[in-house]
């Protein structure tokens, strides 16, 4: 019987054949916190009674969910990651350097490995071809002191995707399509296994997209075959020397195969309050906003801020909106400072925001006030994601995004 990705990077890390259902124990090869997370992951790691880590160079802590500090409770939680990180040797991603899934992408995991991050959207380092799973504190932390952890096997579901998409259909479109299609928990505990042309021809960030949104439908993980273009972004990061390709085997076993025909793909928006609420920006028009979000590891990489000048430049947001632009990285920030981005984005009237997670989980820069409408390039949309149970949020794609913030309501045009 045959594995699939999932199946087959487990069992090299857990010196094993294993296949779905099974538990086991896993070497992991990063693991990875983030400033809400990570202080009761420190708290537990010294438990243990543990006087080191187990790798330190692949154990890092990231400061970017309420980064800049916006108040001194949180600046006083950074504080345990700097200190935890001087003295038992993690490597450190503090303020400004960007989010940490952005950041794990273009530094720390190559195709092959697992990563276990104390943040449910780790999952977006799949599209480099490893296995990355969202863990709890405690979980981490052990992780951390043992540098194995422990894993139930998932089934997976192959994704089918052929075709081309219409002009300005992207990928967040096509996985917003597919958790309306399969429901916010339609997924739980699996993998998500994208294959087809259409995946075969797409750029990185748009892969990036689809595993960060793959929890989005309950999964695990989502992965896909590392291939020439994940060749080349790792080149681009001087890491062409950890590439590796694993695919899975003809006869591997699906729970489950969904084939989407990219051409009947619309420009797809996620309405208030759950990710699976989906309908075309069609029905939507009559929907006014007050703000506009772009940014967050779903859609703040160089590719989407690029789409986003394209339509902005020479224009301006319109007099109603609150336009928030927030590049996910440091290395995106300055590839947008150096193609002219940020001017044109400054001459349109959008905020600029530094690196970090931003207005995505309502911690601070760009809280809804009451019965404020706000449409996201983020992941989520529950009630009082953006700080405020009275706020209403859409998710929507960069180029949706863009023309809503010119338009003032919810168009793609």
């Amino acid at each position: 019987m045959g594995q699939t990705i999932a199946e087959k990077i487990i069992s090299e890390h857990a010196k094993k054949t294993v296949k779905a259902g099974e538990l086991v124990i896993a070497d992991v090869d990063v693991c990875a916190v983030q400033d809400g997370t990570g202080p009761l992951t420190v708290q537990e790691f010294k438990k243990f009674g543990k006087d080191k880590l187990k790798n330190p160079k692949r154990t890092i802590l990231f400061i970017d969910h309420a980064s800049p500090s916006p108040r001194k409770e949180l600046s006083n939680t950074h504080t345990v990651l700097r200190e935890f990180s001087k003295e038992y040797g993690a490597v450190l991603s503090d303020v400004g350097a960007g989010v940490c899934h952005q950041r794990l992408i273009e530094t720390f995991v190559n195709p092959g490995e697992i990563l276990v991050g104390a943040d449910s959207h780790t999952c977006t380092s799949g599209a480099l071809g490893a296995f990355a799973t969202g863990m709890g504190s405690t979980d981490i932390a052990a992780a951390m002191a043992l540098g194995q952890t422990w894993l139930k096997v998932p089934q997976t579901f192959k994704i089918e995707v052929n075709g081309k998409f219409k002009k300005g259909i992207c990928s967040k479109d096509l996985m917003l399509h597919l958790i309306g299609l399969i429901g916010a928990d339609g997924a739980t505990y699996r993998a998500l296994e994208f294959c087809g042309d259409t995946i075969e021809n797409m750029e990185m960030s748009e892969r990036f997209t689809l595993a960060n949104m793959a929890v989005e439908a309950g999964a695990k993980a989502g992965l896909f075959v590392a291939d020439k273009k994940t060749k080349e972004y790792l080149k681009q990061h001087g890491r062409e020397d950890k590439f590796r390709t694993i695919k899975p085997d003809e006869d591997a076993v699906y729970e489950r195969v969904i084939k989407i025909n990219a051409e009947d793909i619309e420009h797809t928006v996620s309405c208030p309050h759950t990710v699976d609420n989906t309908k075309t920006v069609e029905e939507l028009k009559e929907v006014k906003v007050d703000q506009v979000f772009i940014g967050t590891c779903t859609n703040g990489r160089i590719e989407d801020l690029r789409i986003v000048a394209e339509i902005l430049k020479g224009k301006q947001a319109h007099k109603g909106v609150r336009l928030l632009i927030c590049p996910v990285s440091k290395e995106v920030y300055l590839k947008a400072l150096d193609e002219g981005l940020i001017k044109i984005f400054a001459e349109a009237n959008a905020a600029i925001l530094p690196p970090g997670c931003g207005p995505c989980v309502g911690v601070h820069a760009g809280t809804l006030a009451d019965g404020e409408v706000c449409l996201a390039t983020q992941n989520r949309n529950f009630q009082g994601r953006m700080g405020n149970t009275k706020g209403f949020i859409y998710l929507a794609s960069p180029y949706v995004a863009a023309y809503t913030a010119i338009n003032g309501f919810i168009s793609a045009n």
